[in-house]
């Protein structure tokens, strides 16, 4: 299992949110590329990033940091064993020239999350020109997907709305519990087990991964990667022992 250690941008800051509330914004780091060298330091190769006002406004207000993070990602992991980091971006990306301003400034991934979900043609475009080089964001609230930065809800269940994904051609889904994202209660066992039994695609687990023991819990499950924020931050895992277990299932 690929472990993806998370950083969440506002203002060009390191920040998290508990629970996808932007009154309750942690700030962690003013520098979020030195955040992502620690991160290939300390062995990961994929970070997962998300523009918080790009996700609330539709915009791309921390591009510039992104690639910042993509820069010195790519030079700590060169340094150790002459790879190239891995960093993807969600958060307000909602057309076809925001896609390809990331991509084809060296992001290797877009996650679509209000756009898969309100444009179909436009994620069906961006899968036949790109690929696996898109994924979908699932957040999930109450059962339903949530867009526009979480603050509303669509009329999707989670497992109506993840085999629309699969039947439309979509590698990887990155499925969001916003209700344990931010408040160290633990993963969401029960609905991953659940997605990886109906679903045939690379699932990504994010939101409340805790402790060793969620990961380990993850892996064992078969899930493709966890995302991990709050608990780096706060030292609840030790990011090395984390990409460690989790290659190890």
């Amino acid at each position: 299992m690929i472990i993806y250690p998370a950083i969440d941008l506002y203002e060009g800051k390191a920040v998290r949110l508990f629970k996808g509330d932007y009154a309750q914004m942690t700030v962690y780091s003013d520098y979020p590329p030195e955040i992502a060298e620690a991160f290939i330091k300390a062995g990961a190769r994929r970070i997962h990033t998300v523009d918080l006002e790009g996700a609330r406004e539709g915009s791309t207000p921390n591009f510039d940091t992104v690639l910042a993070i993509k820069k010195a990602a790519d030079a700590a992991a060169d340094l150790a064993d002459g790879s190239k980091a891995f960093v993807e971006i969600g958060g307000g990306i909602r057309d076809d020239e925001t896609v390809a301003k990331y991509l084809d400034a060296g992001i290797d991934r877009v996650i679509l999350g209000t756009a898969a979900v309100n444009d179909q043609a436009f994620l069906k475009r961006c899968i036949s020109r790109y690929g696996e080089r898109i994924a979908v964001g699932i957040d999930v609230r109450d059962g339903f997907v949530a867009v526009k930065g979480w603050t509303e809800l669509s009329q999707y269940g989670l497992e109506e709305f993840a085999r629309m994904m699969q039947e439309t051609g979509v590698k990887t889904i990155i499925c969001t519990d916003i209700s344990r994202d931010g408040a160290m209660r633990g993963t969401n066992r029960g609905l991953y087990r659940q997605l990886s039994e109906a679903l045939d695609i690379d699932i990504v687990a994010s939101g409340g991964v805790s402790t060793i023991e969620d990961v380990e819990a993850l892996a064992a499950l078969g899930i493709h990667g966890a995302i991990i924020g709050k608990a780096y931050y706060t030292g609840a895992i030790d990011l090395a022992e984390a990409v460690e277990k989790g290659a190890a299932k």
